[in-house]
């Protein structure tokens, strides 16, 4: 809980921390709730684009407040709808009461309280749990049966020195991390595996014949599938994809992944793998309004075994609007700075 802690106040030192570790709280170590609606999906017979390829174009959505590894106290891989339906009553109040507006006479922020800028009304992770073929999830992995990374313990050692360094290296930009540097979306949003966050969960899909383009919104992280293609060996960001279509499904592996993306988290989810993993989704339309978004990561470097998900994408309104980063952003400017302040202020002391 200690590293919990310590990310979430290092990551949004901008949000009112009551309120939002308070909902994180609810929803990641309380089991939540969600109405998704992934039912079986034998009988749907999906469109197919001018290329005979099936449809999965269009704007969808990942948000959902199932968490990526199982809660301790989570006893099965499923809910009840009746534990389901009472966290709904619960995780529904507290949103209307976390979004309540804010008192337009309120001084402004200090120096002694300065967790003000933004309150919880900016958090999107969405109010539903995962359901996948009529089950309430209590994770988004589905293997191992336990719910959990299969670390390797070099691994987990590496994840810890990794979240350590997050809270205390600050000489320069290139100590912090790839999301917080504008260079990827954070926690592993654009992936692969493509996982939800805190807000800013939507991906746009676009096919040609020979191309699929994966747009997610975090970060404006923009992935072109090649169909039917080799592998590059040259290393990328969010690796080197290549699909085939496997009946109504379209499978994609992606490999070469760039080692300064190695460690991936956000609020609620944390994980490293090395550069030579493999990460194989498949994208499968379940209804006009839903895509099943299943994944395995391969890294036997990093884990003892393969892991895997499943996430229900349903369709989302769009436009994506541009998600800007760098664009007016003081964030890199005023951490490295605040740590100046302080060691200045740390040094002063001891003299």
């Amino acid at each position: 809980m200690t590293d919990i802690l310590s990310l979430v106040k290092f990551r949004l030192v901008k949000f009112n921390l009551v309120k939002l570790l308070t909902y994180l709280l609810m929803t990641c170590i309380t089991i939540p709730y969600a109405v998704t609606h992934a039912e079986t999906h034998t009988e749907y017979q999906v469109s197919k684009t001018l290329f005979g390829h099936p449809d999965l174009q269009g704007v969808w959505s990942n948000s959902t407040i199932t968490p990526l590894e199982r809660p301790y106290y989570a006893r099965s891989a499923n809910l009840s709808k009746h534990d389901a339906v009472n966290w709904e009553k619960q995780a529904n109040a507290f949103i209307a009461i976390s979004e309540a507006p804010i008192d337009p006479n309120a001084p402004a922020p200090t120096t002694a309280d300065p967790e003000k800028g933004y309150e919880s009304f900016w958090v999107d992770r969405g109010t539903d749990l995962a359901v996948i073929d009529g089950q309430i999830r209590t994770s988004l992995i589905s293997y191992p049966s336990n719910g959990k990374i299969p670390y390797k313990s070099k691994t987990q050692s590496k994840l810890n020195i990794f979240l350590s360094k997050i809270n205390t290296s600050f000489d320069h930009p290139e100590q912090r991390p790839p999301g917080e540097r504008c260079i990827v979306g954070y926690g592993s949003s654009g992936g692969p595996p493509m996982l939800p966050v805190l807000y800013n969960n939507h991906i746009q899909i676009v096919q040609n014949k020979e191309n699929v383009l994966i747009h997610v919104e975090m970060n404006h992280d923009a992935r072109i599938v090649r169909l039917n293609a080799e592998h590059t060996a040259l290393p990328a960001w969010l690796g080197d994809s290549v699909g085939v279509w496997q009946g109504e499904t379209l499978v994609v592996t992606t490999k070469h992944f760039n080692a300064g993306q190695d460690c991936r988290a956000s609020l609620t989810h944390w994980f490293c793998m090395s550069e030579n993993a493999i990460v194989t989704e498949r994208f499968t339309r379940i209804a006009d309004d839903e895509i099943l978004y299943e994944f395995e990561v391969n890294d036997p470097q990093s884990f003892s075994d393969v892991w895997r998900g499943e996430i229900p994408l349903r369709a989302a309104p769009g436009p994506i609007y541009e998600y800007a980063c760098h664009e007016g952003n003081y964030g890199m400017e005023n951490i490295l700075s605040g740590a100046r302040q302080q060691e200045g202020k740390y040094n002063n002391a001891k003299h």
